[in-house]
């Protein structure tokens, strides 16, 4: 299915691996021109190296912390003069540490803040204006299940991207009549790096098999089964395109059916 993303511009944070760079490839090869960003200069470098290779498509890495200002506005404007817009905004990163909330001082809050929220908050800011400008656009952020369906542990998480989440409706009623679309997903357990080494180390931590306790995880999801990189990547594509045109303003989980409310 041609979902019409030829020559559109976007931004995808956190795509040195796992989502975001799974995000970035799959843009890429519905024919975006794609700016990606990480923190660790030397694997997004890797990582713009292969979505080219197999995409032939444009990419351009640029390292940078979203949790910096000046790297927001320098991603925005970097995006800008090489590419002469932003039509995609991609809002994704690591997540804040693991722990239980009363654990944390306000060092740790004020630097989650700055991660899952501010980033956000400035990323758009930034790059609305180049939206307005040609007429449209779509921003697409990346929380969590456990933003909507809270774990013991993932405090600092749950709390900013809830956070999130209500920008994000906001915006979408705000930014409508620009006909920019506002989505926000929470993906489930992904298979990615970052799943296996969290939950192995949760499984240490009880006194328990890691592989016994990664399949009982696997089972507790309807669909029996992790989700893929690319689960994710295609309803982003999708949000993106025409073709997710009368889509914004909502909260969109893809977990293998885990959720089990019906709000």
């Amino acid at each position: 299915m041609d979902l019409r993303l030829g020559g559109q511009v976007a931004i995808v944070g956190g795509a040195s691996q796992g989502i975001g760079y799974g995000i970035a490839r799959r843009l890429a090869t519905e024919g975006c021109r794609v700016v990606i960003t990480a923190r660790r200069e030397p694997a997004l470098s890797k990582a713009a190296e292969a979505i080219r290779a197999e995409t032939s498509a444009e990419v351009l890495p640029v390292p940078a912390d979203v949790r910096s200002a000046a790297d927001a506005a320098r991603v925005v404007e970097t995006a800008v003069q090489t590419f002469g817009t932003v039509g995609v905004l991609v809002n994704n990163d690591g997540a804040p540490p693991i722990g239980k909330v009363g654990e944390f001082d306000d060092t740790a809050w004020t630097k989650a803040v700055e991660q899952n929220l501010m980033s956000v908050v400035r990323m758009v800011r930034l790059t609305v204006p180049h939206m307005r400008a040609a007429g449209g656009g779509a921003v697409v952020n990346i929380t969590a299940l456990s933003a909507i369906q809270p774990m013991v542990g993932f405090g600092l998480s749950v709390a900013t991207w809830a956070g999130v989440i209500g920008l994000a409706k906001t915006l979408s009623l705000e930014l409508a009549p620009d006909r920019i679309r506002v989505n926000t997903i929470c993906p489930g357990l992904i298979s990615t790096a970052r799943l296996d080494k969290v939950f192995r180390k949760q499984a240490e931590a009880e006194g328990r098999d890691p592989d016994a306790f990664m399949d009982e995880l696997r089972r507790e999801i309807p669909l029996g089964r992790f989700g893929t990189v690319d689960d994710i990547a295609a309803y982003v594509a999708l949000l993106a395109s025409d073709l997710g045109s009368f889509i914004t303003g909502t909260t969109i989980q893809i977990d293998g059916g885990a959720r089990r409310s019906l709000l």
